[in-house]
């Protein structure tokens, strides 16, 4: 009977491991992909990083996606055409930005989430808006779904750098994901916890009630 309760301890054990392991999955999972909005603000003459992130609702459907990035400068009335990335190559298309653009986004494979680009040697010209869409093509099991997002990025080019309002609500915002997503984890662990705690407590009383 004794090896049957140290067989009954050691499985529960187990299944605890095993909860909190499932526990720190799901939590990578979710913190895999967030959607932080770019800076605004660049200084002339410096490198600046044109943010564009655009999560998958379900990061376990299999998906590819090519990346567009469009431009209007300040003063004008339409977007021009000015970078494209397939997962492989990228291309600049616009020769104000020739040799000034570099991908900065997701490497090594074609579910693309993350389209920001590096601007190189930032010019006051580079002030306007940029947008970047993604094509996204969801695969399922006997067919596919076609889908397209985009962003924005108001950018401004100044001669000194200040910390824009948008740097830190981004930088408060990111704490606050990581607090909520270890609050939660706690929370999962304790909820295991307990059930296994229960489980153990009622095949004890089984066993003791065998014996008597």
């Amino acid at each position: 009977m004794m090896m049957m309760m140290m067989m009954k301890m050691m499985m529960m054990r187990r299944l605890l491991l095993l909860c909190v392991f499932c526990a720190l999955s799901v939590s990578l999972c979710s913190g895999a992909c967030a959607e932080v909005d770019s800076d605004t603000e660049a200084v002339a003459g410096q490198l600046f990083k044109l943010g564009c992130i655009s999560c998958k609702m379900r990061g376990e459907v299999e998906a590819s996606a090519t990346v567009d990035w469009m431009f209007r400068a300040r003063g004008e009335a339409d977007f021009v055409h000015i970078y494209s990335y397939d997962g492989e190559a990228s291309s600049i298309i616009d020769e104000r930005f020739q040799d000034r653009m570099e991908w900065h986004g997701s490497k090594k494979t074609f579910d693309l989430q993350d389209a920001s680009v590096d601007l190189l040697n930032v010019t006051f010209n580079d002030s306007g808006v940029y947008r970047c869409i993604f094509n996204r093509v969801l695969s399922y099991e006997h067919y596919e779904f076609s889908t397209i997002a985009s962003k924005e990025v108001h950018l401004t080019v100044v001669g000194k750098a200040t910390r824009g309002t948008a740097s830190i609500v981004s930088e408060v915002m990111m704490y606050v994901s990581i607090i909520g997503l270890q609050l939660w984890l706690l929370v999962e662990m304790i909820y295991c916890y307990r059930k296994i705690a229960a489980a153990g407590e009622e095949a004890l009383r089984a066993s003791a009630s065998v014996t008597h």
